[in-house]
């Protein structure tokens, strides 16, 4: 388990916590980068848009491995995001824009995405193939 404060320089731990995971399960270096970028985003989502860079919240990242799957949890004290009212990225209005591209980077690195919300916070749990 890693704790952030909601500060975006907070982010720089991510890639260390990672590490330690993926030698413990030997992930190779094409699983972690994918792995990287999809927790970075799901971190900076949770600090910027979840806890408002409130210092007073967190962001916990949980990780666990079962069998040939790594799930990795990133909870914030926010209200969560509904995935379907989020604009598409790829779309003309929105293709030159510099942010707004998180959760489809997300889908697009890990196995499943799903987003939770409930009273006092929100996650989004990430699955990937650990084979």
């Amino acid at each position: 388990m890693l704790v952030l404060a909601s500060n975006p320089k907070a982010v720089s731990r991510v890639e260390r916590f990672l590490k330690s995971i993926c030698t413990a399960i030997d992930l190779g270096d094409d699983r972690f980068n994918k792995l990287l970028v999809a927790v970075t985003e799901a971190v900076n989502n949770s600090i910027i848009h979840g806890n408002k860079r409130d210092p007073k919240k967190h962001v916990t990242v949980y990780c666990m491995v079962l069998k040939t799957i790594l799930i990795i949890r990133v909870e914030d004290e926010g209200t969560g995001v509904d995935p379907a009212t989020l604009p598409d990225p790829l779309s003309k209005k929105n293709i030159l824009r510099e942010n707004g591209r998180g959760v489809f980077l997300m889908r697009s690195l890990m196995k499943s995405v799903k987003f939770k919300r409930s009273p006092g916070h929100s996650a989004v749990i990430m699955k990937m193939k650990t084979t």
